[in-house]
């Protein structure tokens, strides 16, 4: 009888946990017969077959929590993220979890899952997506929306928390596009604001600390979860910087205005603030980055030396929402970078921020790079005019290769550009330019958008003017060699920026830009690439949309959307069917200016950056003046200091003193910047709970 009952548990805990070698659920993987017939059918089989230098393939049965990072784009896109680089690194540090990666499938390896029935499966060791335990979404461009729902659904994952079974997966967003979470609602169990690098293994503590990966069989031959979803959901939502929208209900107004947002629970807080890592100027995630399989769009190896910007450029979302800029000090960055170049076998690197231009030890980084590996190629992917000197070409590409060079002066007209603080004059355009050629690059492409708020058909016509400017620089220099190219795009208005209220230009408008440009752009040597706007009006759309678009989202799935981030796959009167279809109209989102007055879907998703400071920045980009960055100029009171626990303080002599809250009340402060100062890591006395910041800041000699 003992022998019998030692069988019947071995098959009870093999239909649970398929081959079974550890204590732990190992569901079998996808005959690899079966994936090989699927994948001789598409293009491109490399993007599905997994097996990439430095990725990671464990034991099922012997590890606790399982996550999928599922990103909702092509794998050339996916694998040149950088941030899922660092956090598949980040959880697979640990012995107690796993983190493996799927990628949106073309539309040919979608038809053939569909056709023979066969989930979609993760690259390391084709498990559908389905037997996970978390699926975690990086979203970094609206227009990716409809990928998710393919995903999920091709995956074998209910479309909707709503929908979603007990034993089905948790579904977690992050990314750069959350900070209105709301077109998405429906479909997240969760989302993260901010950075993840902590936040994912509070999660993952959290989880296994409940139970959510254990299979607990039932008499009916199904299994359910150690702990029930609603339970999770509501200890997820007291993790700082996780947003559970399922504890949420919108209010709308007789007009369709939003008029707020009702908390449905206790565990639900009033606003959430995103999350900044800890530590991120002494240490470096992400060395042993994934080497992909095919070509990718950026196929280099890539090191973060800065975070967060502080030129605020009333445009970018980045730049406002990634605040306090943190910078790595270069011995850190210098021995990364050469432990990434070992762990990777490339032979460029990228140095990248969102301006790398202006991290304090570019030139320092850059030259002891190329003194330590000379054979190295280095590349600045985001280079401002303003920082372009002939000391960081020679430190970057000393006698190396010149192909094209790019940099983006956004506007046409000074006042423009002083209108969105993009802070570059007509001269320090032309004087790059004339750097750029005189070191030997022939080819520049300039980028600029148009519909910005505020723009008149002068400042249109002033981007074809610096163009001339720039191309007739290259032809002294260069001849019939020299080529300028405009590449154009429509301004998408992005919350949580002074323009989150401006609406975008209507189409008529756009169009007549359009046509007034290509007039003026003219002559030999001289290109103009233009960015359909009408794939801008679903962006800005989905951007400041409401939870309403959930079902937009929906139907134009169901009616074929698929890659809209791809111009080929684009549709734009699919998209305008699913907003009728809803009773939704997609100008009202992307093309009204909002009320100062007005609440907004996302206000409770509240932002680094204050609304207070917003406003103030608003007022200023309405009377065309500039706001100086408070990297080395005065404080401009951004709101960061309360958002953060970083305590900014301005020195004349340049750059910032920053301060970071340390203790388990936060009441005492760690010096961490700037760079190589010598009091980077000493610790503050535990002040008085009234003491201020700038007090705190005192008692290192900063400036109160």
């Amino acid at each position: 009888m003992a022998a019998t009952a030692r069988e019947e548990t071995a098959r009870e805990e093999t239909a649970l946990h398929g081959n079974l070698r550890g204590p732990h659920h190992a569901p079998p993987a996808l005959p690899p017969l079966t994936v090989e017939r699927l994948l001789s059918r598409v293009r491109k089989p490399g993007r599905y077959a997994g097996g990439e230098w430095n990725s990671v393939a464990k034991e099922w049965s012997e590890v606790a929590l399982k996550w999928c990072f599922a990103y909702p784009d092509l794998y050339e896109i996916g694998m040149s993220n950088l941030g899922l680089r660092i956090l598949y690194e980040v959880l697979n540090d640990r012995p107690d979890v796993l983190a493996e990666r799927c990628f949106a499938p073309d539309v040919d390896l979608a038809a053939e899952l569909r056709r023979a029935q066969v989930p979609l499966w993760s690259l390391e060791t084709r498990r559908a997506l389905r037997e996970f335990d978390v699926i975690g979404f990086s979203l970094g461009f609206e227009l990716v929306a409809n990928n998710v729902l393919e995903m999920l659904d091709i995956g074998g994952v209910g479309l909707t928390t709503a929908e979603r079974g007990e034993a089905e997966p948790l579904v977690i967003a992050g990314g750069s596009i959350v900070p209105n979470a709301e077109p998405w609602a429906d479909f997240m169990d969760a989302v993260v604001l901010g950075e993840g690098e902590d936040a994912v293994i509070e999660i993952s503590d959290l989880l296994e600390s409940l139970g959510w990966h254990r299979r607990v069989s039932s008499p009916t031959g199904e299994w359910h979860r150690g702990v029930d979803r609603a339970t999770v959901l509501r200890a997820l939502a007291r993790i700082p910087g996780v947003y559970v929208p399922s504890l949420y209900r919108p209010r709308y107004l007789a007009d369709g205005r939003f008029d707020g947002l009702d908390r449905l629970d206790d565990a639900a807080p009033a606003s959430i603030v995103g999350r900044i890592a800890a530590d991120f100027e002494t240490r470096v995630r992400g060395i042993r980055q994934l080497v992909p399989n095919i070509g990718i769009v950026f196929d280099r190896a890539q090191i973060e030396v800065m975070r967060g910007c502080t030129r605020g450029c009333r445009f970018c979302q980045a730049g406002m929402q990634s605040r306090p800029l943190r910078e790595r000090t270069p011995e850190v960055a210098v021995a990364a970078a050469e432990a990434i170049l070992r762990a990777t076998g490339y032979e460029e690197i990228g140095l990248t921020s969102l301006s790398t231009a202006d991290y304090t030890y570019v030139r320092e980084v850059a030259t002891e790079l190329h003194r330590r590996r000379p054979e190295a190629v280095l590349s600045l992917p985001s280079t401002r005019v303003d920082a372009f000197t002939v000391e960081l070409v020679d430190a970057i590409a000393p006698g190396g290769r010149r192909s094209g060079f790019t940099f983006a002066p956004e506007a046409g007209t000074q006042r423009l550009r002083d209108t969105i603080n993009k802070g570059v004059s007509d001269e320090e355009i032309a004087s790059c330019a004339q750097l750029a050629f005189d070191r030997g690059w022939s080819s520049i492409k300039l980028y600029f958008m148009i519909g910005l708020p505020g723009e008149t058909i002068d400042d249109v016509l002033g981007i074809a003017a610096i163009s001339r400017r720039v191309l007739e620089m290259g032809h002294r220099r260069h001849g019939g060699r020299a080529q300028v190219k405009a590449s154009i795009s429509t301004f998408v208005p992005k919350v949580m920026t002074p323009f989150q209220w401006d609406g975008q230009d209507s189409t008529a408008e756009i169009e007549a830009k359009v046509v007034a440009l290509r007039k003026a752009l003219h002559g030999k040597g001289l290109t103009m690439a233009w960015h359909n706007p009408h794939s801008s009006i679903v962006e800005a759309a989905l951007g400041r949309g409401d939870r309403r678009l959930g079902a937009v989202i929906r139907r134009a799935w169901q009616k074929g959307a698929r890659l809209d981030a791809w111009d080929e796959h684009f549709d734009f009167d699919l998209w305008l069917a699913a907003f009728a279809d809803e009773d939704l109209d997609p100008a009202w989102y992307a093309q009204r200016d909002i009320p100062i007055d007005e609440h907004l879907p996302w206000e409770h998703l509240a932002g680094v950056v204050s609304m207070e400071f917003l406003l103030r920045d608003r007022k200023r980009a309405l009377a065309a003046k500039a706001t100086v960055d408070c990297h080395w100029g005065p404080c401009s009171d951004c709101g960061v200091p309360s958002a953060t626990g970083f305590a900014c303080q301005t020195g004349e002599q340049g750059p910032r003193q920053m301060l970071v809250r340390v203790g388990e009340e936060g009441r005492s402060f760690r010096y961490v910047g700037p760079p190589g100062d010598a009091r980077r890591g000493l610790a503050a006395d535990e002040p008085a709970a009234s003491e201020t910041a700038a007090d705190a800041a005192a008692a290192f000699g900063g400036r109160g």
